[in-house]
């Protein structure tokens, strides 16, 4: 477990406007990323993190100019990922102002890439997305999906963050599809049998509803909590969040 546990507000953006659905569908505008960033910047967010949510299901690269802008105008680390294929795909978004890269569908297709790029770049870069979702045919009750949600990967979840680790990831992103968007509250079961097997920095997103969620979640073991539909929608604040887990006995920056 890390020493403070982060809170860390999520900017889904497609064509470059922030986005927000239920389960990955039917999704609304959420407002201007680097309005955003710079808000929650301002709010307290330890971190953020973009992802271009339609970047791989359309086969094209993140948005270069908009990571750009928002690494200007925010001075917290930027995690950055959807459509990254390569290499020289993260080697541009961190010249662009990215800290760390998210990669999820390009690793499962060619789990080499996570070796690659922990060894051009170090392995703190290295940020693997865990889209999963509860399916009775795995071992562990969790399959990984790719594409936003959209496939089954038929890959066992638990056994997947084990191999990222192995390879050289740095950190997990841990998301539920079953609870995202749901605003019900995180998975803990899932963020419990994930933290189980790595010991590696663990995100939990998917499902946040209040701050009280994030309690929950840290007690289950993340070290950082990831929202975006309840701070978008001025439900909960950063400051809010972070209250809540101080008043829990969690460490906050």
């Amino acid at each position: 477990m890390s020493l403070s546990v982060r809170v860390i507000p999520c900017l889904d953006v497609d064509n470059g406007r922030v986005v927000k659905g239920v389960n990955f569908l039917d999704l609304v505008d959420a407002g201007d990323p680097v309005e955003l960033a710079s808000r929650y910047g301002e709010q307290g967010a330890d971190e953020i993190t973009f992802l271009d949510v339609t970047a791989t299901v359309d086969n094209r690269r993140t948005t270069l100019d908009l990571v750009r802008h928002t690494a200007e105008n925010v001075f917290i680390p930027l995690t950055v990922g959807g459509g990254v294929r390569s290499v020289s795909d993260v080697g541009a978004l961190l010249e662009h102002g990215a800290d760390k890269i998210g990669v999820n569908s390009a690793a499962l297709a060619r789990p080499e890439l996570i070796d690659e790029i922990a060894r051009h770049f170090g392995q703190q870069v290295c940020v693997i997305s865990v889209d999963a979702k509860r399916d009775s045919a795995m071992p562990s009750g969790y399959v990984v999906t790719s594409h936003g949600g959209r496939k089954s990967a038929g890959i066992d979840a638990v056994a997947w963050v084990r191999e990222a680790a192995d390879r050289g990831a740095g950190e997990i992103l841990l998301n539920s599809i079953d609870a995202d968007g749901t605003q019900e509250g995180f998975d803990v079961d899932m963020i419990q049998d994930v933290r189980a097997v790595s010991t590696l920095p663990l995100v939990a997103s998917g499902g946040a509803g209040g701050a009280e969620d994030a309690i929950d979640a840290y007690r289950a073991g993340a070290d950082a909590v990831l929202a975006a539909s309840i701070f978008h929608r001025d439900m909960v604040s950063v400051q809010d969040v972070k209250a809540a887990l101080a008043g829990a006995g969690a460490v906050v920056r």
